[in-house]
Order: C-alpha cells, then sequence, then structure tokens
C-alpha cells in the first residue's frame, strides 16, 4: 500500500491565494479599459477624472496589491513589530491608501458626471396638456 492520500493536500496552483493576485491585476487592466471606453464618449473633466481615477486604481490593483499579496511589501499593523525599516512600511501603506481612496474618489466623480448625476443646469420641463378641459363655470 502506498502512503498517498486522497484527495491530493496541496494543489498550489489552484489555490485562492495563488489566483487573488491575478484576479486582482485584471480587474486593475479591466477598470482602465472601461473607463477609456467611458471617456470617449464623455465631455473634457468627465473625461479627465475617469482616466485618471481608472489610472490610479489600475496601479492600486495591478501592482500594488499583488506586491502585498506576494509579501515583497510588508502589511501595515500598528502592534506589529518589523525586522526592517518602519518608515518604509508605514510609506508603502500611505501610497496604498492615497492611491486606493483617490482613485476610488476620482472614478466615482467621473461616472457620476458622465451619467449627469452631478450636472448644475436646471433643466425645465413645460407640460402640456392633451386634451384640454372645457372651461369651468361658477355654480355660485
Amino acid at each position: 500500500m502506498s502512503n498517498i492520500a486522497f484527495p491530493p493536500i496541496a494543489f498550489p496552483l489552484a489555490s485562492i491565494e495563488a489566483v487573488r493576485p491575478v484576479f486582482l491585476i485584471v480587474m486593475g487592466v479591466f477598470l482602465t479599459i472601461i473607463a477609456w471606453r467611458l471617456a470617449k464618449a464623455s465631455g473634457i473633466w468627465t473625461a479627465r477624472l475617469l482616466i485618471a481615477g481608472a489610472l490610479l486604481l489600475g496601479f492600486g490593483y495591478a501592482i500594488l496589491m499583488p506586491l502585498y499579496e506576494a509579501g515583497v511589501i510588508k502589511q501595515y499593523s500598528p502592534r506589529a513589530h518589523y525586522h526592517g525599516n518602519e518608515a518604509e512600511v508605514l510609506a508603502w501603506h500611505a501610497v496604498k491608501i492615497v492611491v486606493m481612496n483617490g482613485g476610488w474618489l476620482l472614478f466615482g466623480i467621473g461616472v457620476a458626471l458622465h451619467a449627469k448625476l452631478l450636472s448644475s443646469s436646471k433643466v425645465s420641463y413645460r407640460v402640456e396638456p392633451s386634451n384640454p378641459l372645457p372651461s369651468h363655470e361658477s355654480v355660485a
């Protein structure tokens, strides 16, 4: 008899830990492509906000987050003790916070402008009845 366990215990390429960085990279590229397509049919400032937000998010999702997942950049924790430079860990954490939050802010404002949710022009619609009622005579 062999000593093989069924099912096999480790599938390193099929694990969630191995697939997550690939998913993050695909999501960053997809967000950038979608924003580029939306920006083609938008105004100047709307396109600028969409593209700026998408590029920040693309950098965050396609580069920063996979580096965190791979352990190249250490995660920041206020109670942790680091063997390296603590300022470097805090600086990368600040970069991640600014890139991701700023990216979502700019991208969200760009999408809202594209959908004309934040437009300042007042549109007044004049409602005209299709069948005007005959004039009403006073009863008194």
